[in-house]
């Protein structure tokens, strides 16, 4: 029985020493892979240092090659700033790309809305409170008030007819546009030349005022226009604009038409007359 003791305390003393033992011999593996580790650091610092000094013994030499040939510093900055002109422009055309893109879409889409608006009218002056479920009537009254020769000649069947914005807004003093679309915008162009020439426009003894409907973009290019027109006007070259923002005039025999100031700007430069002309407008 004592025996089995003591066999029983041998083994428990064995295993404690072989665990004793394996943990030492771990830690001191875990020590030396630290130690190659931090041996492999030290490889690799020094020789990033060699290559560094390798570096710096290289760009010496070159400097001291370009103090030694003055003449070709020259040409070399030259063709650094080739290369970097170069550079810039791969940088750059990607995005003139997109904003051309940008541009033909915004342009195209413009040329739509100004298409789908070129029918219509807008009213302004007409009292909020005046036939507000009865627009379409209204503007055969206008019509007949003012321009009762019109009412036989033009076709007066309106396709739609709203005041815009849809919603009223009870802090604004000025009544809503009154927006009318025709079927042809002939008849439009036609029914605003009478307006122009008779200069006054009313509903019911109130003063209204009739034009074309544009766009915001498009008011600001018409307005654009405007002195140039006047000049234009003056020396008697018939100047027109047309739909929806071009200049059209007669120079030379031939009619001219221009859709922004820098087409007319790049004509007139040809023409000395037209230059002096406009050379303190455009």
């Amino acid at each position: 029985m004592r025996r089995q003791r003591n066999r029983t305390k041998l083994s428990m003393e064995d295993i404690q020493f072989r665990t004793t033992l394996l943990r030492s011999l771990k830690n001191c593996l875990e020590a030396t892979d630290k130690l190659n580790e931090i041996l492999n650091k030290s490889n690799e610092t020094l020789d990033v240092m060699i290559e560094n000094q390798l570096e710096i013994k290289h760009t010496r030499t070159e400097i001291t090659n370009i103090i030694q040939t003055p003449n070709s510093r020259p040409e070399d900055c030259k063709n650094q700033g080739k290369d970097l002109k170069c550079e810039e422009a791969k940088n750059t055309q990607p995005e003139k790309q997109n904003e051309k893109r940008i541009q033909k879409y915004e342009d195209s889409v413009r040329s739509l809305w100004d298409s789908f608006k070129r029918t219509n009218i807008r009213i302004i002056g007409v009292p909020e409170d005046e036939r507000e479920q009865d627009i379409e009537n209204l503007f055969e009254e206008i019509m007949t008030e003012n321009f009762p020769y019109l009412v036989k000649e033009i076709d007066l069947q309106v396709q739609e007819a709203q005041r815009i914005p849809n919603k009223r807004n009870s802090k604004r003093t000025t009544p809503r546009h009154i927006i009318i679309k025709m079927p042809r915008a002939k008849d439009k162009e036609r029914l605003l030349r009478a307006a122009r020439e008779r200069n006054s426009v009313t509903y019911k003894g109130i003063p209204i005022r009739l034009s074309a409907d544009f766009s915001t973009e498009i008011l600001q290019v018409r307005r654009e226009w405007q002195e140039i027109f006047k000049v234009m006007n003056t020396k008697n070259l018939q100047p027109r604009l047309l739909y929806p923002a071009k200049l059209s005039f007669r120079t030379e025999g031939q009619i001219k038409s221009f859709k922004d100031k820098e087409k007319l700007k790049e004509f007139i430069t040809t023409k000395p007359v037209l230059y002096e002309m406009l050379k303190g407008i455009l």
